[in-house]
């Protein structure tokens, strides 16, 4: 490992950053999960975890469950189902329908065998020791239980890496700047079985392709922006960046009519 990716590890999982900075609020987690509303095909994510979860009784916890998109879900689709949110960031919580707590993924609150199905949706890439998390997962859910995990591939928003490297060197004046930080990298779509097969023995990978369109940068933009907590990881003037992205941005709208992301994420269903 290089140090850059060492210290880029570091900061997508340090603590202090992800619940005083990152995620103290929804407003950066909303701007990346509304850039979705242009992708095709739409994929319903809470509809699809709800799905699986259909055979499923008793209770669910939601870990790193963020602003509660799926606890709506399923306290709308499962009214039967007893649900808890978890999550290291206080600030998050707060419009989050309770029962909800601060708790880790690496020490969870959680008596052995206590839940039937556990969530991990876009956030084990976030914990320090990943192994540990899925130790605890395992731990946490009965033998018969489900655990449904989800992340983006190392291939997922191409585009936009190479839209920040060009944006980064024209701010830079070199050719290509800087890339970006990856949050999803440390466990990506590629990596994330190997690690869920350390306690599960079954691992069913959904993947989940599409392609983004816009007409217009801002949705763009405001994805890209709403990694500010990282700004320093960048190596380049994070405003400036943005700002001569929108432009590049633009220029493609204005020459092709649109702006195309090739999206590939998905979701992993995991049992013993």
């Amino acid at each position: 490992m290089t140090d850059l990716s060492a210290a880029h590890d570091d900061a997508v999982t340090d603590r202090t950053r992800l619940a005083g900075s990152a995620y103290n609020g929804d407003r950066d987690l909303v701007a990346r999960q509304s850039l979705y509303r242009w992708q095709t095909p739409r994929y319903d994510l809470p509809g699809l975890v709800a799905e699986r979860l259909g055979g499923v009784r008793g209770r669910v916890v939601d870990i790193g469950c963020g602003n509660g998109k799926f606890i709506q879900r399923l306290r709308q689709d499962r009214p039967d189902l007893s649900l808890l949110g978890l999550d290291i960031a206080s600030g998050i919580l707060a419009d989050v329908p309770g029962p909800v707590a601060v708790a880790d993924a690496t020490r969870l609150p959680l008596a052995a065998g206590s839940v039937d199905a556990a969530l991990a949706l876009h956030m084990l890439y976030h914990v320090p020791d990943i192994p540990q998390a899925v130790r605890e997962l395992a731990r946490v859910v009965a033998r018969d239980g489900l655990v449904v995990a989800s992340t983006n591939s190392d291939r997922d928003k191409a585009e936009l890496d190479d839209l920040w490297q060009r944006a980064a060197g024209e701010v830079l004046g070199v050719d290509r700047g800087p890339a970006r930080i990856s949050l999803s990298a440390r466990f990506s779509l590629e990596k994330a079985p190997a690690f869920l097969g350390e306690e599960f023995s079954r691992v069913e990978v959904v993947e989940l392709p599409g392609i983004i369109r816009v007409h217009d940068p801002e949705p763009v933009i405001a994805h890209m922006a709403s990694y500010r907590a990282w700004a320093d990881q960048h190596d380049v003037p994070f405003d400036a960046t943005i700002d001569r992205a929108r432009t590049l941005v633009a220029d493609h709208i204005a020459r092709h009519g649109a702006y195309e992301i090739t999206c590939l994420g998905g979701i992993l269903v995991c049992s013993r």
